[in-house]
């Protein structure tokens, strides 16, 4: 039988249970908070401390310890005790007042928000106490987050049509979420980039070529992920009736098309609407003014804008590009024997020493 403090037997009541469970899996909790409470969630069970020591890892002397704190102070025997060190210098009055500044004042000299220098002059701390301040009560004048307020009479009814068509689409249907990418500008440097060569990074030109506009049309299979995706130079009616066209060649004949998209103009043309009449099969489903419901498509479109760099400037590119003849000489040239430097050399008369490359 167990001497001291092992012999001690430890009852949880279900608030205590609760926050050892929460302690010993929340992600956040430190590592040696979250292995005290596996410690006496396992002592609760009533094993013994070398049963415990063996399924949490730990020594019998360390199972012993934590279950005595616990069995003389409960929860807060398993909390670290205060360190020492320098005391506390900043009151909460001064912390007060830093926070009502940046809440409900602004700079002196007509700025939109207060930066951790500004507050430090201002109410006479460092500005790294004003730092601390802030992250402490998760203060970020920096930052601005906007919102909009749809004002569209048919919002509910259209966010209800949207809504069901993401979690219950019809059956022999495709949902398509459609969305475009326009005035992409199609750079090009004046030379050719130079490779990447041992000791040497890839190097552009300084300054570079406009070649024009392009659009980028795509639809995002909600079922599949699949993108079907369209570029064009310029981005109208014409252009978009050709995306249509191109989705109608893609998607199997004996499926309705269900397209979500938002309010453009080039949507709702005349000869957008005779297109439709002539494919009754494709359903246009707009977004409320001002709403984004079709955001899943916007980060497709500009995952293809990345993959398409190359493709939209084959079209514009006004001539051909020819190779850079310091590049070849770059590729042909043998590798160089690595030479030490200069310093590491006692007698800059003796000869160097060469690595040369396996």
């Amino acid at each position: 039988m167990p001497r001291g403090p092992a012999a001690v037997s430890i009852e949880l009541t279900d608030g205590e249970r609760e926050t050892l469970q929460r302690w010993a899996r929340r992600r956040r909790s430190a590592a040696g908070l979250a292995q005290r409470s596996r410690i006496v969630l396992a002592c609760a069970q009533g094993r013994t401390n070398t049963a415990v020591a063996a399924q949490v890892g730990v020594s019998v002397p360390t199972v012993r310890r934590w279950r005595g704190r616990f069995a003389e102070r409960r929860l807060e025997g398993l909390l670290d005790e205060p360190r020492p060190g320098q005391p506390r210098k900043i009151s909460d009055e001064r912390v007060e007042e830093v926070i009502v500044k940046t809440l409900e004042t602004a700079p002196p000299d007509g700025g939109t928000h207060w930066s951790t220098r500004q507050m430090a002059a201002a109410t006479g701390l460092n500005q790294t106490a004003v730092s601390r301040i802030w992250r402490a009560f998760g203060l970020q004048p920096h930052r601005v987050e906007h919102w909009k307020l749809s004002k569209d009479p048919l919002f509910v009814e259209k966010v209800r049509d949207i809504v069901g068509l993401y979690l219950d689409p019809p059956e022999r249907a495709i949902v398509l979420c459609v969305d475009e990418k326009s005035q992409i500008q199609a750079l090009d440097r004046s030379a050719p980039t130079l490779p990447l060569l041992p000791g040497t990074p890839a190097r552009a030109s300084h300054d570079y070529q406009r070649n024009g506009t392009a659009s980028l049309f795509a639809a995002l299979n909600t079922a599949s992920g699949k993108v079907i995706r369209s570029l064009h130079s310029r981005h109208r009616a014409i252009e978009f009736k050709k995306f249509l066209a191109k989705i109608d060649r893609e998607v199997p004949a004996d499926l309705d098309v269900h397209l979500i998209l938002d309010n453009y103009s080039t949507h709702k043309t005349p000869a957008i609407r005779r297109w439709l009449q002539a494919h009754p099969r494709f359903h246009l489903h707009f977004t409320p003014t001002g709403a984004s419901l079709d955001q899943p498509c916007r980060a497709m479109v500009r995952r293809a804008d990345r993959a398409q760099a190359e493709a939209r400037r084959a079209p514009l590119r006004c001539r051909a590009q020819h190779r850079h003849r310091a590049m070849g000489r770059a590729l042909e040239r043998e590798p160089q024997p690595l030479r030490l430097d200069q310093d590491r050399r006692r007698d800059p008369r003796q000869p160097r020493r060469i690595l040369q490359h396996n």
